[in-house]
């Protein structure tokens, strides 16, 4: 039976590359299991909107590694998406409408704390990295 999940990531990713991937995987293994996902990045956790950053969490698996960029374009291409735009700001630099991240503009929700409290609210299973 498919379930909600809600996966949030808002810790700073260079503190446990390894728990980052490990939230990456189980984010994309929730889609490849046909559940609804999704994802709200805010706080540090919109780090992971940035091309280098995941292509650094790539050379993590290893030197010619790109499990965590397929990992990322299954959820980017199959999850709804959501994020902080105060917080990328504070954390990337970018403002939205800069297309600087690796997700189109055009397919993030721009939200903050009130979106999460409605993903939160209408899931089955939530998830926080």
């Amino acid at each position: 039976m498919s379930k909600n999940y809600f996966v949030n990531f808002v810790s700073e990713p260079k503190n446990d590359p390894l728990k980052t991937i490990v939230g990456i995987a189980c984010t994309a293994r929730a889609i490849s299991d046909g559940h609804k996902v999704s994802v709200f990045f805010a706080a540090h956790g919109t780090r992971l909107l940035d091309q280098s950053y995941i292509q650094g969490l790539d050379m993590e698996m290893g030197p010619d590694s790109r499990a965590v960029s397929e990992m990322m374009d299954t959820i980017i291409s199959n999850a709804v998406l959501y994020c902080s735009f105060a917080s990328v700001k504070a954390t990337l630099g970018h403002s939205e409408g800069d297309e600087a991240l690796i997700v189109p503009d055009e397919k993030i929700t721009w939200s903050g704390p009130p979106g999460v409290i409605e993903l939160s609210s209408q899931s089955d299973v939530q998830l926080v990295y």
